[in-house]
């Protein structure tokens, strides 16, 4: 397995065969090699700086049904709400006086957002902090929309293929068009945003042959963002009494898209600091560059559970942030409070 790693490492990809091998055959003197190896490309572009995002979650509502999904439509047990183009404005102001100056808006696809509300929040953040970056979460849109909102200064878009096997994306969406999915994010590509894309780790139904796939596309999709991190289940889904995906495959994948993608950015997630606290700053040491703290308020926050166990805490943002760069200091990582563009981007 070394000779595939080293491969990888010089030629930025393997064949869907040695990927599979890759995969199946590591043992963990091997796996510790590839971390090595993704770290050492990790520092050689980010050194040991970590990104940091305030999440700002402006609503649960969601007109989907997406089988693994805490914040589905046929959720009947959960308090929904939309926070108000003020609140989510007087958000941003508060991570802004932190020190934060990237936001991501992240939400169900609520179609009470038009893309002028969308729109019109946008403008008065970037208007009030030029400075910033305003990263999207809002899953499907026209072309046309997606237009709109990178016009009115959106820098960045998120939206996650899930699987790019079809038979297992219809079966994990209902109703969605997985020619959709990705038409979305060769169409945001097409306009200029910096784009992330990524997938669940041991969603059920997935086989390792399906996340070869999955890392091939995203090479081929050159993605400027990747988000990848284990499934939990969610008590009111479908999938509720399957298994969590591993948290050890999800860092292989994070160290092996590293060395795909050197200059990406790739943040150690939520998902995996659920299954264990300390997993986070593991994701830093195997290759993950960027860190998404919650700015939103905790009586919205703790309504906005995609799976069981997430972690939500009453801490004021100050107090969060504090703890956030002593950890990461803890573990040998700084926290980077610029934007963090991807390198070399320009808008369009």
């Amino acid at each position: 397995m070394r000779d595939l790693i080293n491969e990888l490492y010089q030629e930025q990809t393997l064949s869907k065969a040695n990927l599979i091998s890759l995969l199946l055959h590591i043992n963990d003197e091997e796996r510790e090699y590839l971390y090595e190896k993704a770290y050492s490309v990790r520092y050689e572009h980010y050194k040991n700086s970590v990104y940091v995002r305030g999440l700002i979650e402006f609503s649960n509502y969601c007109k989907n049904d997406c089988t693994y999904c805490g914040i589905s439509i046929h959720n009947k047990e959960l308090t929904r709400y939309h926070m108000t183009p003020e609140e989510v404005i007087k958000t941003a102001e508060i991570g802004y006086s932190l020190g934060f100056r990237t936001f991501v808006m992240q939400g169900g696809e609520d179609t009470s957002f038009t893309d002028d509300k969308f729109a019109a929040i946008i403008s008065s953040i970037k208007t009030q902090f030029p400075e910033t970056a305003v990263t999207l979460s809002i899953g499907e849109r026209s072309k046309e929309s997606y237009q709109k909102l990178y016009d009115a200064g959106a820098d960045r878009f998120l939206i996650r293929h899930e699987t790019i096997n079809k038979k297992l994306y219809e079966k994990l969406h209902p109703k969605m068009s997985y020619e959709n999915r990705i038409k979305s994010l060769f169409d945001l590509k097409d306009i200029g945003f910096q784009v992330g894309t990524g997938f669940m780790v041991g969603v059920p139904g997935q086989e390792i042959e399906d996340i070869a796939n999955d890392l091939l596309f995203i090479k081929e999709l050159n993605p400027h963002m990747i988000g990848i991190g284990p499934f939990i289940p969610h008590k009111n889904t479908p999938l509720r009494d399957e298994s969590a995906g591993s948290a050890e495959l999800t860092y292989t994948l994070i160290a092996i898209l590293r060395l795909m993608l050197p200059t990406s950015l790739i943040p150690s997630t939520t998902s995996l600091a659920t299954l264990k606290a300390e997993n986070r700053y593991k994701g830093f040491r195997v290759g993950a560059n960027v860190v998404m703290p919650n700015l939103t308020p905790y009586d919205y926050k703790k309504s906005y559970q995609l799976y069981d166990g997430k972690k939500i805490t009453d801490t004021e943002s100050y107090e969060a942030l504090e703890q956030l760069k002593k950890e990461c200091l803890d573990a040998g990582f700084y926290i980077d409070m610029a934007r963090g563009d991807y390198k070399n981007w320009r808008r369009k």
